[in-house]
């Protein structure tokens, strides 16, 4: 097999997963487990859509999601940005045990991580239990210079991928380079310094159509869709700011010649950004209706981190501090949305604590699967179905950009903030959700005890370490 370590044999013999009674079943064509369809979101707030308080962008496709399933109010992404947060959600493991803990760039060698051989995904894990996997969209595990084979999406357990590569090449809407399996495919009316030809999201949102249509109905599918809106650059095509012009909204005037190419009015694009994933998620929904496989279909949707466009016209972060980048709630607890006709009593919400590091065992139990790949993870599959959850004892990130190294630790309603050369924050989350009123000075105690847990829940990384990375913040200085 192609992973070389202690799981090979395991793979093989069907230890590791139980996939000799699950062939049985597929192969009668009784397979009852369920697909999975993960639709990921990027740099989306969590005030952004309709059913989290949104108010200007229209999302009824995703409300209805909301309305006819469950609505977390407490989850996490891995990471304040996309490559770590990715991460997390593939592997299982939070911040301080993925291999993966910061985008491409910043690293301490300069040279992006990228998945490697040894590194067990989500798809991995359904792929050996017999479901088939794709990954459609923004991949961003293989930004290296020279073309990785083990980091591509066909090496970790998708049996089909569409998509962008990297990280830089997923900020443009109209690109012309995108890979189908382990092979670039060039689009050759795109311009993508112009935003001209084919809009991408359009192309993804067809792939995805195309792979839930023909797959074979005695055997379940995971779907990894990973939308590139509403990244940076903000641009949509004219049909999608139709519904936002003439509001009498406040213009934004966009930087149309640098590395991102906006649009040269920022809201009414931003809005028809939103708004065009939500026609085509509904869409998606639809698909599933008319192949009959709606029912045993467990829909989730996210994002991958906070938002980063908006300056308070749209109210992106909700009640929340921070954005993008923040390991404040606004850079790393975003929407969440999971929808299974078959097991979740619509119009739920949950305010259960749970991030993207959960996915990894929620996947091992939908599957059935009888030894999960190692993880830092507690399956929220009882949460769905309405059984006692399990709570974790705490949920951790590091993030080392711009003002890191930055950690942060939830345990219950506490949240502890430790930024480098400054003293701790502790925040109640139960009575302060928008982190307003530090109570460090006040409860020295729980301070204490969380950061015991702090500084012993991560393990080395010579990658990330928690340091600066003195080689970027002198490039920044150098460009002031």
């Amino acid at each position: 097999m192609r992973k070389s370590l202690t799981l090979t044999t395991a793979f093989f013999c069907c230890a590791l997963i139980g996939c000799t009674s699950k062939q049985n079943a597929q192969n009668s064509g009784n397979d009852e487990r369920p697909n999975i369809i993960f639709i990921l979101s990027d740099d989306l707030g969590y005030g952004d859509l309709g059913s989290y308080g949104q108010t200007k962008i229209r999302t009824p496709n995703l409300d209805k999601l909301a309305s006819e399933g469950l609505r977390f109010t407490d989850h996490y992404a891995g990471s304040p940005v996309c490559g770590p947060s990715r991460a997390s959600l593939l592997l299982g493991l939070h911040t301080g045990n993925s291999p993966i803990r910061g985008n491409p760039k910043w690293t301490n060698s300069g040279n992006p991580v990228e998945l490697k051989k040894e590194d067990i995904t989500v798809a991995e894990v359904l792929q050996q239990a017999g479901y088939q996997t794709a990954a459609i969209g923004k991949w961003g595990m293989a930004d290296g210079k020279t073309f990785n084979l083990d980091a591509m999406p066909k090496q970790q357990g998708f049996d089909y991928f569409y998509g962008y590569k990297n990280h830089s090449d997923a900020h443009h809407y109209y690109w012309d380079k995108m890979y189908r399996n382990n092979e670039p495919e060039f689009i050759k009316e795109n311009n993508y310094l112009e935003n001209s030809g084919s809009y991408i999201h359009d192309i993804l949102t067809r792939e995805a159509l195309s792979f839930v249509k023909r797959t074979d109905r005695n055997q379940p599918f995971f779907l990894y869709l990973a939308y590139t809106i509403p990244h940076l650059a903000v641009t949509v095509p004219e049909d999608s700011k139709v519904p936002y012009k003439n509001l009498g909204w406040p213009k934004r005037k966009m930087n149309t010649e640098g590395h991102y190419r906006n649009d040269p009015e920022g809201h009414t694009a931003y809005a028809g950004m939103v708004s065009r994933m939500d026609r085509d998620i509904g869409a998606l929904l639809k698909t599933l209706e008319s192949l009959g496989i709606s029912e045993n279909t467990l829909v989730i949707f996210s994002s991958d981190n906070g938002h980063e466009y908006d300056k308070d016209f749209f109210d992106s972060n909700g009640p929340l501090r921070g954005r993008k980048r923040d390991l404040y709630e606004g850079g790393i607890r975003v929407p969440f949305i999971a929808r299974w006709p078959a097991k979740i009593e619509a119009d739920q919400v949950s305010s259960h604590i749970s991030a993207f590091w959960d996915f990894m065992p929620t996947v091992c139990e939908l599957a059935e699967v009888e030894k999960c790949p190692s993880n830092d993870g507690l399956s929220y599959v009882p949460t769905m179905t309405g059984n006692t959850q399990q709570q974790h004892n705490y949920l951790y990130w590091e993030f080392n950009e711009r003002q890191g190294p930055v950690q942060a630790l939830r345990q219950d309603k506490w949240k502890l903030l430790r930024f480098k050369g400054t003293p701790a924050e502790l925040y109640n989350l139960d009575d302060d959700v928008g982190e307003q009123n530090n109570l460090a000075d006040a409860h020295p105690e729980k301070v204490k005890k969380l950061s015991q847990i702090m500084d012993n829940v991560r393990s080395p990384n010579s990658e990330f370490p928690l340091r600066p990375v003195e080689r970027m913040l002198k490039k920044i200085r150098q460009k002031k």
